[in-house]
């Protein structure tokens, strides 16, 4: 798909402009003043902040005791900082925050290693050293965003720096050839794809901000050639691993990191060499890929989040509506114009790639409202097993697919359920990312484990990780009244569970209620677990949640309630600080649930 283009590249490859230069003055003069305020007075706050002091110890607690966000809090606040710095001097333009600026980029140049000590590993699932060796650069997820965030620096503020000094712009140029581009062309790391080796979200977002830094630079026609290339065989072993479908088997915060930095991908490419790209937007594969987003949404910032995913993100930004004009969606292009106008921070100040705060300013600013698609969608997704039924109260999805799939939580068969936009029936999402999470002991965190989800236990067995472990005979229909999918979850258990098959059944009733139909033979008791964030009642069979509903069973005995604490901080950006699992024991071989 993407490898055919390179044939067809022209003699010269032009410069990226990652947004209008300095000296535009008219198209940041255009900014909205909201913005401009914003922008100009976190900006003035940075300046009175001390730039944050990063030791070798701080780096080595990874390797010590498995903890990132300390190290992360230093790194990630420098490269914020310089976002403020830069975006301030390009709306004001008066040199007040030049020097700051200039003492940012060496600071960041001073490094000893741009990865992050959690990715700081030559192999895939290597020995993560303790300290970066500063001769064999390590091209992680953040090595390559400094290197894109510096070569967006010099493209638009490369001639005011070069006033204070042309060292500055020198400078940049030397780490990000060292740091970025030397190995990226000298060395093989696993995310730039092999074979049949699966990729994933590392791929389309290191090679976005490796094109980035290459022709925001001015780098020579050998080089940009070369890594174009090589760019491109890497978006082919990303695109491979997606179904026709276009379903992402990370959840929704990683399309973010995927599909569309491949669409950012496809721009940096497009202007360096106009319309190469053409083919490809129209793609319906590439057009599928990016609506996911949007099929994924149930209300407000509520989605639908198996994997790694929280299930309250932020809103849409500028690169989900150029997505969606890319590649001819208006749907979705209308949905992320809209959500991206209910931000209360459209400036972006958390993020830290400064390509994409500049594309808030300056196309976020024309954004208006425009009719949204009312229309309730309902979609299935064979690629990864993941169903999608609506109606005018209920938003329901069940995960089929595997336990082998990237960020997999054991899930195979959970179902998520919102009524009138609130959660009823929850997935969890992950806690705050630590070196266990990653790590062969990755299902032993609580929230990765099928007992944790909406699903069942036989003898307190849960299911197992890896792509085997699957759902199998999947059966899925959508009709006017109805929608409703099957499927047999028995092979997602090991032998262990001594369960031969476990059929589950989930409808939606449209305008009625959801229903749900377990039945299984095995030999082991089965135990159904129901996650809510809601504080239960129990009455006979009867489960009430306050005031969202209640829950008729038929086929269960005793009901037990668990509170489970919430005070992990990535946990409570989606829930309150106590959810509940119900325990619902099979009185025989049939569970059935009715959802109103």
């Amino acid at each position: 798909m993407f490898s055919e283009i390179a044939e067809d590249l022209p003699p010269v490859l032009a410069d990226f402009v990652p947004g209008a230069p300095f000296s535009d003055r008219l198209s940041w003069e255009a900014v909205s003043a909201d913005m401009r305020t914003a922008v100009i007075g976190d900006a003035e706050a940075a300046l009175g902040q001390a730039w944050s002091v990063i030791k070798a110890s701080d780096y080595r607690e990874y390797a010590l005791n498995g903890n990132r966000s300390c190290f992360e809090a230093l790194y990630f606040s420098r490269r914020r900082r310089l976002n403020d710095l830069v975006l301030a001097e390009m709306l004001e333009g008066r040199g007040r925050f030049i020097d700051a600026i200039v003492d940012g980029v060496f600071l960041v140049c001073e490094e000893s290693g741009w990865q992050l000590p959690a990715h700081n590993a030559y192999e895939r699932g290597g020995q993560r050293f303790a300290l970066p060796d500063a001769e064999q650069p390590v091209i992680d997820l953040f090595a390559a965003e400094t290197g894109a965030l510096l070569a967006t620096i010099v493209a638009l503020l490369g001639d005011r720096l070069n006033e204070v000094s042309p060292l500055v712009g020198a400078r940049i140029e030397q780490e990000v050839r060292t740091r970025l581009l030397t190995p990226y062309l000298t060395r093989h790391f696993w995310w730039m794809g092999n074979g049949a080796e699966r990729m994933n979200n590392w791929t389309a977002w290191i090679t976005q901000n490796v094109l980035l830094s290459t022709f925001g630079l001015k780098t020579d026609q050998g080089l940009r050639r070369k890594i174009t290339e090589k760019a491109l065989s890497s978006l082919d072993a990303f695109v491979k691993d997606y179904a026709p479908d276009g379903g992402c088997e990370e959840g929704v915060v990683y399309y973010r990191h995927a599909a569309l930095c491949m669409a950012g991908a496809m721009a940096i490419l497009d202007q360096a060499a106009p319309g190469c790209m053409a083919r490809l937007w129209r793609a319906p594969k590439i057009r599928s890929m990016a609506e996911y987003i949007s099929h994924m949404h149930v209300a407000g910032r509520q989605y639908f989040n198996f994997s790694d995913s929280a299930a309250v993100i932020e809103p849409c930004t500028v690169r989900e509506y150029l997505f969606g004009k890319a590649v001819g969606s208006d749907a979705l292009a209308r949905f992320a114009a809209n959500d991206r106008l209910s931000s209360k921070k459209p400036h972006l100040p958390d993020e830290w790639n400064l390509w994409y705060r500049v594309q808030e300013l300056l196309v976020g600013s024309d954004l208006v409202a425009a009719p949204a698609d009312a229309s309730k969608t309902d979609i299935f997704y064979p690629g990864i097993g993941l169903f999608v039924a609506r109606d005018d109260h209920y938003a329901l999805a069940v995960k089929g697919g595997n336990n082998g799939e990237s960020h997999n939580h054991n899930d195979v068969g959970s179902l998520t359920l919102y009524k009138d936009g609130k959660p009823f029936l929850i997935d969890i999402g992950v806690e705050t990312y630590t070196s266990k999470t990653f790590s062969p002991r990755r299902y032993e965190i609580w929230t990765m484990q099928s007992a944790f989800h909406n699903l069942p236990t036989f003898g307190g067995v849960m299911q197992s990780d890896g792509a085997d472990f699957a759902a199998r005979d999947v059966d899925v229909e959508f009709n006017e009244g109805s929608a409703r999918i099957s499927l047999d979850l028995a092979s997602a258990y090991s032998a262990v569970a001594k369960v031969r098959t476990y059929r589950r059944t989930v409808t939606l009733l449209r305008g009625q209620h959801v229903e749900v139909s377990d039945s299984h033979d095995g030999d082991l008791p089965a135990v159904l677990s129901l996650m809510t964030c809601a504080k239960p009642a129990v009455d006979g069979q009867n489960l009430h949640l306050e005031s969202l509903g209640r829950i008729e069973l038929d086929g269960g005995g005793e009901i037990e309630v668990d509170t489970i604490d919430i005070d992990d901080a990535r946990l409570r950006l989606s829930w309150p600080s106590k959810i509940y699992r119900l325990r619902i024991p099979f009185a025989g071989t049939r569970l059935n649930l009715r959802i109103v």
